[in-house]
């Protein structure tokens, strides 16, 4: 009765195995899966133009991926999708990036933001490396934080930093707080 029990976990093991390791039947594993999506991220952060002032975010279903956020180039928009094709693996790219309109406004509403955030405040370390953990997000007037952060405090500070500046319509703080 033992050896039939171990007989029956060894078989259901390797009917597992085998389910897993079938191609296209129920998309890829965990591994496989956490292995894409850490080569879509090496993709997007390595790409020339993203910045402080441009939001990318990615799903995945499956082997697809839809392309989200906002940047300031379309230049960006397109190398992103052109370069999370490339990365094997990958099946349909959709890209829903949208590419923020120009506005004189805008701008100078971003250098603000930008400067009251990592010149002026306990938020400056924030700002460094190639790409920002902070970043600033402004179409018609309206600001959107999205990143990551420290601490529940510097995602709260950051927003009052940013209300208290004036010709800006709304904030909305999509800060994360790291685990």
């Amino acid at each position: 009765m033992k050896h039939l029990f171990a007989l029956f976990v060894v078989v259901l093991a390797a009917a597992g195995a085998i389910m897993v390791a079938a191609p296209g039947v129920s998309g890829p594993s965990e591994a496989q899966a956490a292995a894409l999506e850490r080569a879509i991220a090496d993709a997007l952060l390595s790409l020339p133009h993203y910045g402080v002032f441009d939001n990318l975010a990615y799903e995945m279903t499956g082997n697809d991926v839809t392309l989200l956020g906002q940047v300031l180039l379309p230049i960006t928009k397109s190398e992103a999708a052109r370069r999370v094709a490339k990365v094997s693996g990958i099946g349909k790219v959709t890209n829903k990036i949208e590419v923020l309109p120009l506005s004189p406004s805008d701008d100078a509403i971003r250098m603000n933001v930008y400067r009251k955030l990592f010149d002026t405040s306990d938020l400056y370390r924030y700002a460094m490396g190639a790409v920002p953990s902070i970043h600033i997000i402004v179409k018609g007037g309206h600001v959107t934080l999205e990143g990551l952060v420290s601490t529940k405090q510097d995602s709260q500070f950051a927003e009052m930093l940013v209300k208290q500046l004036p010709g800006i319509f709304s904030v909305k703080n999509n800060l994360k707080v790291e685990k």
